[in-house]
């Protein structure tokens, strides 16, 4: 049976079905968060619409992927803007060029180069030219921050020209409230557009805040209700790097419940107040609806594939140790590590396609490594390198934190990258390339 469902959210989800599709997304709360805020954030993939600009709206010509319409707090006066799909997830603008491992360096240089080719209008310069602040980063690379579940349903290209007039021909000024106009609000209404009544707010697990979560287990049970509507379900995995990994989305009342800080003190000072607050949590199904239940796994420029099991991340993370252990002088250490401090060291460009590069000093010489998949064999780097970027990759990606949050497809192709830069042949002794392990160390710290 969970075979059949597989195949289906396969042939259907992410804009894969024949004809239009809306998808609603739900993405973890990341950082130092607070009560309302560790329920997340929402937005709404429309595979049918896309931008003139991203304050205007228009059909999607052939070819085209659609954008990610959200609201956010404080960024240029707007309520809400359009972003394309792979630029919205990755900050980039083909999904050949995601970086293999991501750290804040990297993300910033890559959101800065975005915003000023396609944004500038939303959040210009300084007057002295430099990076402004606010929120306006919330718009492009939000999978670098956290992972994002994806519930699809189909749409029409009727529902399309509706919902375009009506967000074209109306006020695009910022009213945003966290309690009354937030970004689920948002998604609220630009689905019930498409399908009317189809979400709605829960008054007892949300104390009548529209959250991310009650949105979607509202959407997956009027799909349920409705089958032609064909609803699937993904999940976007967060891009494996050194930048902190997302927590769990809460509703109102699990965010109260789950965390210790605020239950358990309120337990001390009113075991009476605590317990009822839990007595909603439980009596609601708080915490029963799970996201990823039954989800498939999208990667940039791949079709969505199934999900890797623990027993799978065991066997993969025992073959990593056993690659490494007999090919790089007996060591199977964590090179998560050292490529980070590599990362810390050095500045981002790009190459001639376009592809993020990293570059880096090893001694006197000026060292670019490719970081993306496309180009990280392409660009002639110390070997050692491209083995310690694509090692730290396949050790964020089996973290035990991760089952169930990549594909045993992404993993299987990393570890063809990687087999493929340990089996090289060596290159010419007076090659930077052809350097010892030792030898680069020293001469990079």
């Amino acid at each position: 049976m969970r075979t059949v469902a597989a195949l289906a959210v396969l042939l259907g989800a992410f804009g894969l079905q024949a004809g239009a599709s809306a998808t609603l997304l739900i993405e973890e709360p990341y950082g130092k968060l607070g009560f309302f805020t560790a329920t997340g954030h929402a937005a709404v993939y429309l595979s049918g619409v896309c931008a003139q600009t991203p304050l205007l709206l228009r059909r999607c010509a052939p070819g085209e992927s659609g954008v990610v319409l959200s609201r956010y707090d404080g960024v240029g006066g707007y309520d809400w803007i359009a972003i394309p799909l792979v630029p919205y997830l990755y900050a980039v603008e083909r999904p050949e060029d995601v970086p293999l491992f991501a750290d804040a360096k990297m993300v910033a240089f890559l959101r800065d180069r975005y915003r000023r080719k396609h944004l500038k209008g939303v959040a210009p310069d300084l007057s002295n030219g430099e990076t402004p602040g606010g929120n306006w980063y919330e718009l492009v690379g939000s999978s670098y921050d956290r992972t994002t579940y994806g519930f699809e349903i189909e749409t029409s290209g009727e529902q399309d020209e509706a919902l375009i007039l009506k967000l074209n021909s109306s006020s695009n000024h910022s009213h945003f409230h966290l309690l009354t106009r937030n970004c689920a609000d948002f998604v609220k209404g630009v689905i019930n557009l498409y399908q009317p009544k189809a979400l709605h707010r829960s008054y007892v697990a949300d104390v009548g805040i529209s959250t991310p979560k009650q949105m979607a287990k509202a959407l997956v049970q009027f799909g349920a209700a409705h089958p032609e509507l064909r609803l699937s379900r993904f999940i976007i995995p967060q891009v494996p790097g050194n930048i902190a990994r997302s927590k769990a989305v809460h509703r109102v009342v699990g965010s109260f419940v789950e965390s210790k800080k605020y239950i358990v003190p309120s337990a001390v000072v009113s075991p009476i107040f605590a317990g009822c607050v839990a007595a909603v949590y439980f009596g609601s199904g708080g915490g029963r609806f799970n996201p990823s239940y039954e989800a498939m796994i999208y990667a940039p420029g791949s079709k969505l594939e199934l999900p890797l099991t623990g027993e799978e991340r065991r066997a993969y993370s025992k073959a990593l140790k056993h690659l490494l252990t007999h090919t790089l002088e007996g060591s199977a250490g964590n090179d998560h590590d050292s490529w980070a401090l590599v990362q810390s060291k050095a500045e981002y460009r790009f190459d001639q396609h376009g592809g993020p590069v990293l570059q880096t000093n090893i001694g006197p010489q000026v060292v670019n490594v490719g970081v993306s998949p496309t180009n990280v064999r392409t660009i002639d780097a110390p070997r050692q390198l491209i083995q310690e970027l694509l090692t730290a990759r396949l050790q964020s990606e089996l973290q035990r934190s991760s089952t169930g949050k990549v594909s045993g497809g992404q993993i299987g192709r990393d570890f063809q990258l990687l087999r493929r830069a340990l089996d090289e042949d060596d290159p010419p002794e007076n090659s930077l390339a052809s350097q010892p392990r030792s030898a680069i160390r020293v001469a990079r710290f």
